[in-house]
């Protein structure tokens, strides 16, 4: 029985790699390094396609100094939080790191060469499906402007209720602007953080966010232009300067980045396990955006392999896995130790928080 199993194996390993071989090797260089680390290559959607690559397969990747085999797919999150993605779309093909830069891990640069070939085609079909999000963007579409907007106060844990908010972006120019700066004015925000915006960017979008301008104008909004790769010396340094930020201003806080799930779910979840939420409750709020943006349903697959990404960053903040009722202690020594802030700081940010 056992030899017939090994030549079975044997047999299918066989067949996927002639297979595989059908193939053609996919060539070119990296063309760019994008804002958050990711390699922008030469090589185009259309060319991808044609050779018969696409979402869903699994490839053997090889540029700079990364090889290994990695699934393709149409977006950074269609892996886990710090696994390898080449993203396959009609503008091209690229490799990025969800939730890191893959610039940093493989040192790749303009002009390093890049070879991808088949290793097994529809070999990530099935767990890139379930990973598939679709929304739209039309207000109709949507249970309440909050639900649209991504807009919501954060009061897990100890947080007092009325002092923290999150959302998308009331700067970024698309349809739900608006609406966030909107719900932003209702909630009387004072002073916010901007993840995503460097000043010229945020710029750009105040002429649709009035409320949001006149904060601007007032100096009550930090711009800290983060990228995704949460613990690397640039993000924790800006963090560091963002979360001063709010020790030395007013209440309400509004925390944002683009669309309020990736870098404003981190952050906010940092801020709730400081203040003595739980990590459900804390899995819970980080998994609402994708409520409201995808109608993503608890008790799912997908619910589940998303929410993931949440007790990965925690486990990544501690180097090992942890007893989830001690995930204050975690975010404490992560605000201590590797952001930079000092006891008085962190105990400053509680205050403001739990106090009011």
């Amino acid at each position: 029985m056992k030899k017939l199993i090994l030549i079975t194996v044997t047999l299918g390993i066989a067949a996927s790699m002639l297979f595989a071989s059908d193939y053609p090797t996919l060539e070119g260089e990296v063309a760019s390094i994008s804002k958050y680390g990711n390699a922008e290559t030469s090589i185009t959607g259309e060319d991808a396609y044609a050779a018969g690559y696409e979402p869903g397969d699994l490839v053997q990747l090889s540029v700079a100094g990364f090889s290994g085999i990695v699934p393709m797919g149409t977006n950074y999150s269609d892996v886990d939080s710090g696994e390898t993605i080449v993203v396959i779309s009609d503008e091209g093909v690229s490799i990025a790191i969800n939730y890191g830069s893959f610039e940093t891990a493989s040192g790749a640069v303009t002009g390093s060469p890049v070879v991808i070939d088949m290793a097994e085609k529809g070999g990530y079909l099935e767990e890139h499906a379930i990973r598939q999000l679709v929304r739209t963007d039309s207000r109709e579409d949507y249970g309440s402007d909050e639900i649209f907007a991504n807009f919501r106060m954060v009061d897990e844990g100890r947080i007092q209720p009325g002092i923290l908010y999150r959302s998308c972006s009331p700067v970024r120019g698309d349809s739900r602007a608006p609406y966030a700066d909107r719900l932003a004015e209702a909630a009387g925000i004072r002073t916010v953080i901007n993840l995503a915006d460097s000043e010229e960017s945020m710029e750009a979008g105040l002429a649709m966010a009035p409320y949001y301008s006149s904060l601007a104008a007032d100096g009550s909004v930090i711009t800290l232009d983060m990228a995704v790769d949460f613990f690397s010396p640039d993000f924790t340094s800006k963090l560091a300067e963002g979360l001063r930020f709010m020790i030395s201003h007013d209440a309400p806080y509004l925390i944002h980045c683009n669309e309020g799930k990736d870098r404003a779910g981190m952050v906010a979840a940092l801020l709730e396990a400081l203040c003595g939420a739980s990590m459900d409750e804390i899995i819970a709020d980080y998994m609402e955006s994708y409520e409201n943006y995808y109608g993503v349903e608890k008790g799912t697959e997908q619910y589940d392999m998303i929410s993931s990404i949440i007790t990965d960053f925690f486990m990544t903040m501690n180097g090992r896995p942890f007893p989830w009722d001690a995930v204050g202690t975690v975010a404490e020594n992560y605000a201590r130790n590797t952001i930079g802030l000092t006891d008085d700081e962190i105990s400053s940010l509680r205050t403001i928080l739990t106090e009011g």
